[in-house]
C-alpha cells in the first residue's frame, strides 16, 4: 500500500498528509498490522464497530455501477467485468473528492452518534 500510493500520488506522499482507512476486520486490527502501522508511522482513521456503510466505494464507485448495470442481464463474467471496467474509467477526479467529502460526512455523524444508530446523512 505505502509504494502504491508513493508510485501513484507522489505529491500526497511527499506532503504525509494522507490516512488509512479500513474495517474493523481481524487482518486490519492484529497486533502485527498495528505495529506495522506505528512503525511507519501510518496514520489510520478509525472505523467505527458495526458501521458496514463507511467504506468510500459506497459513496462513489457502487451508486455509479448501479445506475449503469441495474436491470441488465449478462451472459459472461468477462461481459460483467468488461462493463464494470468500463464504469470505473469514467470515474473523474471530481468524483473521487466528492465521495470522500461524503464519507467524512457520514464518519463525522458516526463519530457524533458514538455508535447509536442514525439514518440517512441529514442533521447534525
Amino acid at each position: 500500500m505505502r509504494e502504491n500510493m508513493r508510485r501513484k500520488r507522489p505529491e500526497m506522499w511527499k506532503k504525509g498528509d494522507w490516512l488509512s482507512h479500513h474495517d474493523n476486520a481481524p487482518a486490519h486490527t492484529s497486533l502485527v498490522v498495528r505495529e506495522f502501522l506505528t512503525k511507519n508511522n501510518m496514520t489510520t482513521v478509525l472505523h467505527h464497530a458495526y458501521s458496514p456503510d463507511l467504506a468510500p466505494c459506497d459513496f462513489c464507485v457502487f451508486p455509479k455501477m448501479k445506475i449503469r448495470l441495474n436491470g441488465r442481464r449478462f451472459v459472461s463474467t468477462e461481459e460483467i467485468q468488461a462493463e464494470s471496467q468500463q464504469v470505473l474509467n469514467m470515474v473523474m477526479p471530481s468524483d473521487f473528492n466528492e465521495c470522500f467529502q461524503k464519507w467524512r460526512n457520514r464518519w463525522d455523524r458516526c463519530t457524533k452518534a458514538q455508535g447509536d444508530y442514525f439514518e440517512g446523512d441529514a442533521g447534525n
